[in-house]
Order: structure tokens, then sequence, then C-alpha cells
């Protein structure tokens, strides 16, 4: 009687067109093509600890239940996220009874294995190294930023790669045609709805098995067929792949600062409108403009800066999507403006010497003396009022710690306005020069020649 109350616990379809060997794996030709080492270290059965890093739904954690499965091992799996020292110490004592009662090797899967923290890692490491557990790690980030170098150290690392447009194709259609474990009800799907699907799927198996799923429910007629007008209606609110934490933001947000850099406003619009277009917050974008602004155009044209100043402005007042046309804007135009680091680099100069320097005290004539027992003490005595010059510039005056005497931290480059800055500094320095030597003779005020 209870029977009539059971209900079938619902399996998505990427669920069950989860590959079960290599053969049936699409994708990774890279490792897992004939004559390649991890392919050949599965079939073999001479493995060893590793991690999988790549972004999702390339197969991590298929690929380590094939390999548990090829060699049959047992397969212990914990996620990262949830997780902690207890869950690690039961999977290692089902490894050591699997090994003590059963001589079975085991296998611990760890997903998302960068969620771990250092004391979490170092818990498996001495049983990773007394080969009680083989490690298969699985992250979307990368590993050597994320995990212990010890545990890195004893791991092979193996990069996934987003599945091509093809193989996501050939999985689309593998589920349509498979009638045991793919869609119910002999549904069939056009042509031009596969391609849609696999483009919008963005490299990733899972998602595009579960927006065919979906597409198939509004499928209609006695054969229905997923056409594209189905497929589109379920991508009305579907975006890209776009992790605003990790891996393929630092990637797509450095794509875009090259882009500048390298005066490419085409592909600057490019990452730019991907990034949107992944739900990549405007306003972080529009603050690394300014930053490009400053370090990579600098004084060769400045109103990069106050360009890109401005579309921050329009972006926080109008949200999105009319601020996103001014970020736009700003990204294009510092890519087409002449580029210049000399800023950046004059600042980070003169931070290094800040740094390894003591703590000069400021000479006295540039001193200020609002009191008289200051003006006693000679503060601002012989300081040299600029705007009484000819041509505002007090040739010959030194306004560094005698200690350094003079440095040269900021060079124009030649391009842009620096151009001008430059041959300006450049006749400045020479009346400087001239200055010294009616001064001084042949060497300025340091001694130096």
């Amino acid at each position: 009687m209870t029977d009539l109350f059971k209900q079938q616990v619902y399996n998505p379809l990427a669920s069950r067109m989860r590959p079960q060997t290599l053969d049936e794996f699409f994708g990774q030709e890279h490792l897992l093509g004939k004559g390649q080492s991890l392919r050949e270290a599965i079939l073999s059965g001479q493995l060893h600890s590793m991690v999988f890093w790549g972004p999702p739904g390339v197969g991590k954690t298929t690929l380590a239940r094939i390999i548990a499965q090829s060699v049959d091992a047992h397969l212990e799996s914990v996620s990262a996220v949830l997780a902690g020292i207890k869950e690690i110490r039961a999977a290692v004592a089902k490894a050591e009874e699997e090994r003590d009662l059963r001589g079975r090797k085991t296998i611990l899967f760890v997903d998302e294995v960068h969620r771990f923290n250092k004391a979490q890692q170092d818990a498996f490491l001495p049983y990773v190294e007394d080969g009680t557990v083989l490690l298969i790690g699985a992250t979307t980030e990368n590993p050597s930023f994320e995990l212990n170098n010890a545990l890195l150290s004893r791991c092979r690392v193996y990069v996934l790669r987003s599945l091509s447009q093809q193989a996501i194709s050939n999985i689309l259609q593998r589920a349509v045609a498979d009638r045991k474990k793919g869609l119910a009800n002999n549904i069939a799907i056009a042509e031009d709805a596969v391609q849609l699907l696999a483009g919008a799927a963005d490299g990733d198996a899972r998602k595009a098995l579960n927006l065919l799923e979906i597409a198939s429910d509004l499928a209609e007629g006695e054969q229905p067929v997923i056409s594209r007008k189905n497929v589109e209606e379920v991508l009305v609110s579907d975006t890209r792949r776009f992790d605003k934490g990790g891996e393929y933001f630092y990637d797509q947000i450095s794509a875009l600062h090259k882009s500048v850099r390298g005066s490419s406003p085409d592909a600057a619009l490019y990452w730019f409108v991907r990034m949107i277009d992944g739900g990549c917050d405007p306003l972080y974008i529009a603050r690394r403009v300014v930053r490009m602004a400053s370090e990579d155009i600098g004084n060769a044209d400045p109103r990069a800066l106050s360009l890109a100043l401005n579309a921050w402005d329009v972006q926080e007042r109008l949200g999105s999507p009319e601020g996103e046309l001014a970020v736009a804007q700003a990204v294009i135009y510092l890519a087409a403006a002449p580029k210049s680091n000399a800023v950046y680099r004059a600042y980070n100069a003169a931070r290094a010497d800040i740094r390894k320097m003591p703590s000069y005290d400021v000479p006295l004539h540039l001193r200020n003396a609002p009191t008289k027992l200051l003006k006693e003490l000679d503060y601002g005595a012989e300081y040299r009022y600029a705007h009484d010059e000819p041509d505002a510039f007090a040739a010959g005056e030194n306004y560094f710690p005698q200690e350094i005497g003079d440095a040269h931290y900021y060079s124009p480059v030649d391009r842009g306005l620096e151009l001008k800055i430059a041959e300006k500094l450049n006749r400045l320095r020479a009346l400087n020069s001239q200055a010294a030597q009616q001064r001084y003779g042949k060497t300025g005020p340091d001694g130096k020649r």
C-alpha cells in the first residue's frame, strides 16, 4: 500500500547523462586523447594525486568518478564548502577500512578544494604522503594561489579547458538521441536550436543540459521538436559565465586593462561588454578605468582622467544600462589615447626611495614661519618666491632635503602632451645648471659636477 505514496526522485538530465567511461567523455582531448599522459595513467592504473583546475561544467567531478571506476578504487567524496576536519577524518577512516579489510585503494575526491584553509589542507596531507588515499582535488581557482605549497608539490595539476561549441553540440545531440537516460517522449531538436544552446552554454556542459531540459518542456505537438524559438524563450534572462570572485573575473579585467594599454579600442570594448554581459558591477569597471587613466595614459593626455571620472559619475547617477555607455566611451577614449606610464614609474620610484631612506628634515628655507620664534630660527630664510623670479622660476633653487641634493623620478615620454612637458622640464633643468655654474663654478650645491 505504501508503494502508492512513493514518489520517484527527480534526477536532472545533466546527472542522467553523466559519462561513465573515458570513451563517453567529451572534450579535454589534450589530456584524454590517445597517447596523452593522463589517459595512459588511467588505463595502466599507475595513478598519482592530482588537481583538476578548470571552469564549471567541464567534467572535473565526472572524470574523478571515471578514474575510480577504471581502477576499481573506492571513491570518497567531500565538498570543501561543507566539510571540515571531522569529515576529513571520517573519509580517512573509511579509506583505512577499505585498505585493511578489502585491499582496495581509496580515491579521496575533494570538490572546491581551494575552499579548505591551511589547517584543513594539512589535515589530509599525511595520508596523501603515506598512500592511504589518492587525492583528486577539483577547483575553479588558480591552485598556485589557493593551495599550500606542501600539498601542491605532491599533486600534478591538470588544466581542464572550457568545452568547445562542437563538444557541447555533441553532448546535446547525445542527450536527445539517448532514449533511456536522455530526453523523454521522443523529443527531437532543430539544428539551429542545438547551435544556439551550444553557444549560450559558454563551454559549460552542465549548463547546456539544464537549458536543454527546460527548453524541452516548451516543445509542442504529437512529435515535439525543440525549436530555436523555444531556446530563445529559455535564454531571455540567461547570462554568460562570469565568476564575480574567481579566476574569470581577474582574467577578464586583466584582458580589459591590457587592451586599453595596448591601444586596441575594439578589444577593450569587447572585454568591457563581456564583463557587463556576465553580470559584473559596472561601478567596479568604472573604478578600474580611472586607475588605467593614471597608470597608462597619465600626462600624455590628462583629459583621460577627467573623462574616466565623469564616466564613473554618470554610472552612479544613471545606473544601468544608461550609465554603461559613458563607461564604454571612456574605455574607447583611453584605448585610443597616447600612452605614458611615466607618472606610474615616477611614483613607484619615489616610494622605493622613501622606504629605504631616513626621514630627512625639511630644509630650513622651505619651512613655514608663522611666528616670530620660527623666524628667529631661520625658518623660511633665503626662500625665493618663484613668482618674483623671471618666468616664475627660481633657477638653481633646490627643493629636496640637503642630504639628497637632487633626484629625477619623472621622465616624460615622447608622446602626447608629455612631449611639451619634456621640453619645458629640459629647459628648466638647463636654467638650473646655468645657475649652479654661476653660483658654484663647475660643481653644483652638493659638490657634484
